[in-house]
Protein backbone atom coordinates (compact mmCIF):
# COMPACT_ATOMS: atom_id res chain seq x y z
CA UNK A 1 0.00 0.00 0.00
CA UNK A 2 1.48 3.44 -1.06
CA UNK A 3 2.21 5.99 2.15
CA UNK A 4 2.00 9.70 1.74
CA UNK A 5 6.02 10.54 1.99
CA UNK A 6 5.36 14.14 2.84
CA UNK A 7 2.92 12.60 5.51
CA UNK A 8 5.51 9.93 6.72
CA UNK A 9 8.09 12.85 7.66
CA UNK A 10 5.87 15.16 9.22
CA UNK A 11 5.15 12.44 11.63
CA UNK A 12 8.32 11.16 12.05
CA UNK A 13 10.93 14.09 11.49
CA UNK A 14 12.03 13.67 15.43
CA UNK A 15 13.55 10.91 15.15
CA UNK A 16 15.82 12.20 12.58
CA UNK A 17 18.14 14.45 14.63
CA UNK A 18 21.10 13.63 14.85
CA UNK A 19 24.75 15.58 15.43
CA UNK A 20 26.51 12.71 14.98
CA UNK A 21 26.12 9.60 12.85
CA UNK A 22 23.67 7.30 13.76
CA UNK A 23 21.97 5.56 10.97
CA UNK A 24 23.19 2.98 9.43
CA UNK A 25 23.56 4.84 5.83
CA UNK A 26 25.25 7.61 8.18
CA UNK A 27 28.32 5.46 8.15
CA UNK A 28 27.64 3.34 4.75
CA UNK A 29 26.97 5.93 2.31
CA UNK A 30 27.09 9.92 3.59
CA UNK A 31 30.57 10.23 4.08
CA UNK A 32 31.42 8.53 0.76
CA UNK A 33 28.76 11.04 -1.15
CA UNK A 34 30.27 14.16 0.59
CA UNK A 35 33.66 12.88 -0.57
CA UNK A 36 32.11 12.47 -3.65
CA UNK A 37 30.76 16.35 -4.08
CA UNK A 38 34.80 16.78 -4.20
CA UNK A 39 36.06 20.52 -3.06
CA UNK A 40 32.88 22.59 -2.07
CA UNK A 41 34.76 25.52 0.09
CA UNK A 42 32.91 28.97 -1.57
CA UNK A 43 30.56 26.87 -4.00
CA UNK A 44 26.90 27.28 -3.84
CA UNK A 45 25.19 24.57 -3.37
CA UNK A 46 21.67 22.93 -3.61
CA UNK A 47 20.64 20.19 -0.99
CA UNK A 48 17.52 18.29 -2.83
CA UNK A 49 15.69 16.65 -0.25
CA UNK A 50 17.54 18.21 2.91
CA UNK A 51 15.47 16.39 5.58
CA UNK A 52 16.43 17.95 8.59
CA UNK A 53 19.55 19.06 7.38
CA UNK A 54 22.36 16.90 8.86
CA UNK A 55 24.09 16.44 4.80
CA UNK A 56 24.09 20.73 4.78
CA UNK A 57 25.72 21.11 7.82
CA UNK A 58 28.06 19.02 6.55
CA UNK A 59 28.78 20.82 3.64
CA UNK A 60 28.52 23.89 5.49
CA UNK A 61 31.62 22.96 7.95
CA UNK A 62 33.75 22.34 4.54
CA UNK A 63 33.39 25.86 3.72
CA UNK A 64 30.63 26.05 0.76
CA UNK A 65 29.72 30.08 0.43
CA UNK A 66 25.53 29.09 0.18
CA UNK A 67 23.18 26.05 0.77
CA UNK A 68 19.89 26.40 0.10
CA UNK A 69 18.09 23.35 1.29
CA UNK A 70 14.77 22.40 -0.36
CA UNK A 71 12.42 19.38 1.89
CA UNK A 72 8.51 18.20 0.93
CA UNK A 73 8.34 17.80 4.75
CA UNK A 74 7.53 21.18 6.81
CA UNK A 75 8.50 19.31 9.67
CA UNK A 76 11.73 18.24 8.44
CA UNK A 77 12.55 21.96 7.67
CA UNK A 78 11.17 22.94 11.03
CA UNK A 79 13.63 20.68 12.62
CA UNK A 80 16.19 21.78 10.30
CA UNK A 81 15.58 25.44 11.39
CA UNK A 82 15.59 24.47 15.21
CA UNK A 83 19.28 23.40 14.71
CA UNK A 84 20.74 26.18 12.75
CA UNK A 85 24.36 27.14 14.55
CA UNK A 86 25.84 30.27 13.77
CA UNK A 87 28.03 28.42 11.84
CA UNK A 88 25.30 27.21 9.83
CA UNK A 89 24.40 30.70 8.74
CA UNK A 90 25.49 30.16 5.10
CA UNK A 91 22.23 27.52 4.58
CA UNK A 92 18.33 28.00 3.95
CA UNK A 93 15.82 26.02 4.05
CA UNK A 94 12.40 26.03 2.82
CA UNK A 95 9.82 23.56 2.06
CA UNK A 96 9.35 22.60 -1.30
CA UNK A 97 9.44 19.92 -4.38
CA UNK A 98 12.02 18.75 -6.28
CA UNK A 99 10.39 18.39 -9.00
CA UNK A 100 9.85 22.07 -9.13
CA UNK A 101 12.97 24.32 -8.03
CA UNK A 102 11.98 27.48 -7.23
CA UNK A 103 15.57 28.36 -7.94
CA UNK A 104 16.65 30.58 -10.66
CA UNK A 105 18.50 28.72 -14.25
CA UNK A 106 22.46 28.46 -13.70
CA UNK A 107 22.17 28.96 -9.60
CA UNK A 108 24.43 26.46 -8.72
CA UNK A 109 28.12 24.98 -8.57
CA UNK A 110 27.01 21.64 -7.04
CA UNK A 111 23.33 20.05 -6.50
CA UNK A 112 23.27 17.20 -4.10
CA UNK A 113 20.43 14.63 -3.43
CA UNK A 114 20.82 11.89 -0.26
CA UNK A 115 18.22 9.49 -0.59
CA UNK A 116 15.89 11.34 -2.34
CA UNK A 117 15.25 10.40 -5.98
CA UNK A 118 14.05 6.32 -4.33
CA UNK A 119 11.20 8.24 -2.72
CA UNK A 120 10.23 9.55 -6.24
CA UNK A 121 8.03 7.68 -8.86
CA UNK A 122 10.38 7.82 -12.61
CA UNK A 123 8.43 10.56 -13.83
CA UNK A 124 9.17 12.48 -11.51
CA UNK A 125 13.20 11.76 -10.93
CA UNK A 126 12.76 12.46 -14.92
CA UNK A 127 11.01 15.70 -13.87
CA UNK A 128 13.53 17.05 -10.97
CA UNK A 129 16.60 15.65 -12.89
CA UNK A 130 15.66 18.42 -15.76
CA UNK A 131 15.22 20.75 -13.07
CA UNK A 132 18.70 19.81 -11.25
CA UNK A 133 19.76 20.76 -15.15
CA UNK A 134 18.55 24.10 -15.66
CA UNK A 135 19.52 25.34 -11.95
CA UNK A 136 23.23 24.08 -12.62
CA UNK A 137 25.88 26.50 -13.59
CA UNK A 138 27.54 24.58 -16.60
CA UNK A 139 30.49 22.48 -15.82
CA UNK A 140 29.01 22.40 -12.37
CA UNK A 141 28.44 18.79 -10.72
CA UNK A 142 25.38 17.00 -10.00
CA UNK A 143 26.37 14.13 -6.85
CA UNK A 144 22.84 11.46 -5.91
CA UNK A 145 22.55 8.91 -4.09
CA UNK A 146 19.98 5.58 -3.86
CA UNK A 147 19.19 2.45 -2.18
CA UNK A 148 21.15 0.00 -4.39
CA UNK A 149 18.45 -1.01 -7.03
CA UNK A 150 19.99 -4.98 -6.25
CA UNK A 151 19.29 -4.15 -2.60
CA UNK A 152 15.72 -5.44 -1.66
CA UNK A 153 16.76 -8.66 -4.15
CA UNK A 154 19.43 -10.11 -2.84
CA UNK A 155 18.33 -9.17 0.89
CA UNK A 156 14.28 -9.79 1.41
CA UNK A 157 14.02 -10.99 4.58
CA UNK A 158 12.63 -8.32 6.79
CA UNK A 159 15.88 -7.87 9.10
CA UNK A 160 17.83 -5.30 10.71
CA UNK A 161 19.69 -2.62 9.95
CA UNK A 162 18.13 -2.55 6.81
CA UNK A 163 15.61 -3.93 4.23
CA UNK A 164 12.83 -3.09 2.23
CA UNK A 165 9.86 -4.86 1.25
CA UNK A 166 9.45 -5.63 -2.70
CA UNK A 167 5.92 -7.19 -1.67
CA UNK A 168 6.88 -10.41 -3.40
CA UNK A 169 7.90 -8.83 -6.50
CA UNK A 170 11.25 -9.29 -8.74
CA UNK A 171 13.47 -6.26 -10.13
CA UNK A 172 11.47 -5.89 -12.87
CA UNK A 173 8.24 -6.33 -11.66
CA UNK A 174 9.13 -3.93 -8.65
CA UNK A 175 9.64 -1.22 -11.33
CA UNK A 176 7.82 2.14 -10.16
CA UNK A 177 6.72 0.44 -7.52
CA UNK A 178 6.37 1.64 -3.84
CA UNK A 179 7.77 0.02 -1.48
CA UNK A 180 8.26 0.29 2.61
CA UNK A 181 11.06 -0.65 4.58
CA UNK A 182 13.54 0.35 7.71
CA UNK A 183 16.85 1.70 8.32
CA UNK A 184 18.20 0.81 11.95
CA UNK A 185 20.41 3.39 13.80
CA UNK A 186 23.27 1.93 16.31
CA UNK A 187 21.29 3.65 19.39
CA UNK A 188 19.07 1.19 18.39
CA UNK A 189 16.27 3.21 17.14
CA UNK A 190 14.32 2.37 13.57
CA UNK A 191 13.52 4.94 10.87
CA UNK A 192 11.05 4.27 8.33
CA UNK A 193 11.61 4.76 4.81
CA UNK A 194 10.86 4.63 1.25
CA UNK A 195 11.96 3.33 -1.98
CA UNK A 196 10.27 3.26 -5.42
CA UNK A 197 12.39 1.41 -7.80
CA UNK A 198 14.07 2.12 -10.75
CA UNK A 199 16.79 0.25 -13.12
CA UNK A 200 20.18 1.53 -13.57
CA UNK A 201 18.82 2.03 -17.17
CA UNK A 202 16.48 4.20 -16.13
CA UNK A 203 18.47 6.58 -14.20
CA UNK A 204 21.46 6.56 -16.79
CA UNK A 205 18.16 6.93 -19.10
CA UNK A 206 16.68 9.77 -17.15
CA UNK A 207 19.88 11.69 -16.76
CA UNK A 208 20.39 11.89 -20.49
CA UNK A 209 17.03 12.97 -21.27
CA UNK A 210 16.87 15.68 -18.43
CA UNK A 211 20.20 17.21 -20.40
CA UNK A 212 23.01 15.55 -19.35
CA UNK A 213 25.36 14.71 -21.76
CA UNK A 214 28.67 13.12 -20.11
CA UNK A 215 29.16 9.75 -18.79
CA UNK A 216 28.20 9.95 -15.03
CA UNK A 217 31.12 8.24 -12.62
CA UNK A 218 28.87 5.86 -10.41
CA UNK A 219 29.97 4.49 -6.86
CA UNK A 220 28.55 1.06 -5.20
CA UNK A 221 28.63 1.16 -1.36
CA UNK A 222 28.52 -1.77 1.10
CA UNK A 223 30.23 -2.42 4.78
CA UNK A 224 33.92 -2.00 4.92
CA UNK A 225 36.62 -3.39 7.26
CA UNK A 226 36.57 -0.69 9.62
CA UNK A 227 32.58 -0.38 10.20
CA UNK A 228 33.03 -3.77 11.17
CA UNK A 229 35.58 -2.89 13.76
CA UNK A 230 33.69 -0.67 15.20
CA UNK A 231 30.54 -2.18 15.88
CA UNK A 232 30.79 -6.00 13.98
CA UNK A 233 27.27 -6.82 15.64
CA UNK A 234 25.67 -3.56 14.23
CA UNK A 235 27.34 -4.17 10.65
CA UNK A 236 28.04 -7.61 9.86
CA UNK A 237 24.26 -8.68 8.54
CA UNK A 238 24.78 -6.82 5.18
CA UNK A 239 28.24 -7.25 5.36
CA UNK A 240 29.38 -7.74 1.14
CA UNK A 241 25.83 -6.78 0.34
CA UNK A 242 25.28 -3.75 -2.22
CA UNK A 243 23.68 -1.23 0.21
CA UNK A 244 23.52 1.75 -1.84
CA UNK A 245 24.64 3.44 -5.29
CA UNK A 246 25.99 7.12 -6.43
CA UNK A 247 25.87 9.33 -9.09
CA UNK A 248 27.96 12.35 -10.22
CA UNK A 249 27.32 13.64 -13.38
CA UNK A 250 28.79 17.25 -14.89
CA UNK A 251 26.50 19.67 -16.39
Amino acid sequence: MNQDTRELYNQTAQRWQRREPNSLSDFTARPRVFDLCGEVRDLSVVDLGCGEGYCAREIASRGAAQIQGIELSQSMVDLAKSQQRPEDAVIEYRQGNVTDLPYADESFDLAMGVFVYNYLTIQQTGQSFSEVFRVLKPGAAFVFSVPHPAFPFIRADHEAPFYFDAMGNGYFSSRDQQCQGEIHCRDGSVLNVQMIPKSLEDYFSLLAGAGFSTLPQVQEYGVTQDMLELDREFFEPVADVPLHLAFRIIR
